[in-house]
């Protein structure tokens, strides 16, 4: 009997090797995109945006596994989650979620109306179109085979509130990379640089280092690889968050 040939192997997140783990698969990304905006997304696309979570919710797990581990835990907390990100404001992401975690009230803070009275946190939307916050659940098996591909587990509210990181960045991504297909190229220029206090001051910006990005090629109808790539540097600060995901958008 003779065997069937190998099929050929396809490159891209859905088809990472045995060392990596891609977690946030292109359906799952495409249906994010499609509920913020009608237009198409190519393959390449939805494989840098899921690239991109991977990478932000890799390092803000790999921040709580850290702190975790001062303690001698393997289990990850939601005090954990907190901790990272006063260490590392790179980690601050989904901004979104926040409103809606109890995690982050602290964070947030109390906020009052004209009357000076508090009000309180928001409901979860019972709005039959998916949101960041609604959808968030669909997060949830991407997460902890993240979180097993760093040695970890995390408790229920810990798990919740990544679930809910992914799913508020991962729509703000989406947004900026149709904002960046409707308008032709980035009109939002600039960039924060983050250092401590011991280091240098960093070298000027050069005044045409983002004239690459002032326009963009393609049709009107189709949010490409570059898009995305232009809408993770309007969400990330410059720093090693930001050239990592850049870097592992880029390799196919």
């Amino acid at each position: 009997m003779i065997a069937p040939p190998a099929r050929p192997e396809r490159s891209g997140p859905g088809t990472a090797s045995a060392g990596e783990a891609w977690p946030f698969k292109s359906p799952l990304v495409k249906a994010v995109f499609r509920d913020v905006t009608p237009l198409h997304v190519s393959r390449s696309a939805a494989w840098a945006a899921a690239s991109v979570t991977r990478t932000v919710l890799t390092g803000i797990i790999g921040g709580a596994r850290r702190a975790a581990a001062e303690e001698g835990r393997k289990k990850l907390l939601p005090g954990d989650l907190l901790s990272a990100i006063d260490r590392n404001v790179e980690l601050e992401l989904g901004g979104t979620w926040y409103h809606h975690s109890p995690t982050f009230r602290g964070m947030t803070g109390v906020v009052y109306d004209a009357d000076g009275a508090v009000v309180p946190p928001r409901r979860r939307s019972r709005s039959r179109k998916p949101s960041a916050v609604a959808g968030a659940h669909r997060f949830e098996a991407g997460v902890r085979k993240l979180l097993r591909s760093q040695g970890v587990t995390a408790v229920p509210a810990m798990v919740r509130d990544l679930d809910g990181i992914a799913s508020a960045f991962l729509t703000d991504l989406a947004r900026d990379a149709a904002t960046v297909v409707r308008e032709g190229g980035v009109r939002r220029f600039g960039s924060v640089t983050l250092v401590t206090s011991d280091q240098p001051a960093p070298p000027p910006v050069p005044k045409d280092a983002f004239r690459g990005m002032t326009s963009r090629s393609g049709d009107g109808r189709t949010i490409d690889r570059d898009d995305v790539l232009a809408a993770t540097r309007m969400q990330l600060f410059d720093g090693d968050l930001r050239r990592r995901a850049l870097a592992e958008a880029r390799r196919r």
